[in-house]
């Protein structure tokens, strides 16, 4: 990696003088709203573990207790669930942020992931198991496959309205969450459709439902590979067109920042062991006796039980998935130029000749898409499929968008930024469960506040850059 020659810059004596910090954020190219959400997360995870550890007297791993001791926020098992956790409503975030950018709503997702799981349990229960046999292979993938394509219809068909209608979106998805959780009521009368499939509950999480230690370290390698290879890739294409190149220095600390986070992830999930009931079950599927340390209450943590970490879950590893096709799709598409467009200037978007009316339903269509992808990982995780799942979703969805910086103007947003707005929105759920404040209550009063917060931090960030 060279840097380009530049050539001297003068100064003038009006010109403002960048402090060191804004020099370093200039280098590195950090959007300090990236900053911000971080440092928010981090004092919510922070203040949380203070709490526990000073109000409630629980072992800490910030006072010298170990991660087997520790009953506070920051804990391998508690960081491991919150991720899980996060997947489905950083799932549909990312989803929401396009649907925000072109100034447009949607609150109809959490009804399309109730409705879909409905269908898709149903599915599984009363028409693929007697047909293929009980544990078929093939069932989780047909499910999979009928639960993506039902949410994406139900976007297709919602979009349609919106863009050739002209009915609003808000009103339309309204509708929608009505008709199609009453739907989801009515398809099965109320009732919870369980057991799922085995295989395709491992989609949900769980021990078994993750890559396990190795897997997650070679997931892991891989993923700094393929840091290093994007940034290198990104120079060269930057040299090819004449544009600014980070400098040598800039470029190699924000790489070794990313890969720095992915090992220290990777070293959380595997810091979580099975649980004793699980490492016995594994043994008994293979028909031997369990070892020792699965058998004790105090030796959990030794021998071959160590090495049975959770690493990543699969929820965790299909939200990654989704935020990196939506990054490409948003920032390497004509599809995501076009995006911008609308949501920067509808009127002009459509007089330079973009088919705003097409890609409103593209847009919804794909929203529906991930709703679905989101009512797969809700259902395997319940192994279950009831009237009650996404209720409510579709405002912590919203909430997640705008709390990671997508503007409600339209024109704003990043996908990254939705995933950390939903992990923000539920470390302050679990965060509040854990201290004591588990009443559903209390959790809308505190998301109620963070997104009025966002939205005003966001009206003072926009004046601030005019």
């Amino acid at each position: 990696m060279t840097d380009t020659p530049q050539s001297p810059t003068t100064h003038t004596p009006h010109a403002p003088r960048e402090n060191g910090f804004s020099r370093f954020l200039r280098a590195t190219e950090i959007d300090p709203r990236l900053l911000g959400m971080v440092g928010a997360l981090l004092l919510i995870w922070l203040a949380f573990e203070a709490y526990s550890a000073l109000v409630l007297g629980r072992p800490s791993m910030l006072l010298g207790a170990s991660q087997f001791e520790a009953n506070g926020f920051l804990t391998p098992r508690n960081l491991w669930n919150l991720s899980v956790q996060t997947a489905y409503i950083g799932i549909m975030a990312t989803g929401m942020v396009l649907v925000i950018i072109t100034r447009n709503i949607d609150l109809s997702v959490g009804s399309i992931m109730g409705m879909v799981g409905m269908y898709m349990g149903l599915l599984q229960v009363e028409y693929l198991t007697p047909a293929l046999g009980l544990g078929h292979p093939s069932i989780w993938i047909i499910t999979v496959a009928f639960g993506i394509a039902m949410g994406a219809l139900i976007g297709a068909f919602q979009g349609v309205l919106i863009a050739f209608l002209g009915i609003p979106a808000f009103i339309v998805t309204l509708g929608g969450l009505l008709v199609w959780r009453g739907a989801a009521f009515l398809v099965a009368g109320g009732k919870t459709i369980a057991p799922l499939d085995d295989t395709f509950a491992l989609i949900g999480g769980g021990s078994f439902g993750a890559l396990g230690r190795t897997g997650s370290w070679i997931f892991g390698v891989i993923a700094c590979v393929f840091v290093v290879w994007a940034f290198l890739a990104g120079r060269k294409a930057r040299q090819r067109h004449g544009f600014a190149l980070r400098p040598v220095w800039a470029e190699t600390f924000v790489i070794g920042l990313v890969c720095a986070v992915i090992i220290g992830a990777t070293a959380i999930v595997n810091s979580y062991i099975w649980p004793r009931g699980n490492i016995q079950k594994y043994y008994a599927n293979l028909g031997q006796e369990a070892p020792a340390c699965a058998q004790s209450n105090d030796t959990i943590s030794t021998g071959v039980c160590a090495t049975f970490g959770h690493g990543f879950a699969y929820p965790v590893l299909i939200m990654i998935a989704v935020a990196i096709f939506m990054t490409i799709l948003m920032t390497r598409t004509r599809f995501g130029r076009y995006v911008f467009a609308i949501g920067g200037n509808p009127e002009a978007a459509a007089l330079s000749g973009i088919n705003t009316r097409a890609m409103t339903v593209k847009i919804f269509t794909l929203m529906g898409g991930l709703a679905g992808i989101a009512a797969v990982i809700g259902s395997a995780r319940q192994n279950s499929a009831t009237n009650a799942m996404g209720n409510l979703d579709e405002l912590y969805v919203i909430a997640a968008a705008v709390v990671g910086g997508t503007s409600l103007a339209g024109g704003v947003g990043t996908i990254y930024g939705a995933i950390i707005g939903a992990l923000i929105l539920t470390s302050l759920q679990t965060g509040m469960v854990l201290i004591g404040f588990g009443d559903g209550s209390y959790q809308r009063i505190v998301i109620g506040v963070a997104l009025v917060l966002a939205v005003f931090l966001d009206i003072v960030y926009r004046k601030r850059i005019k």
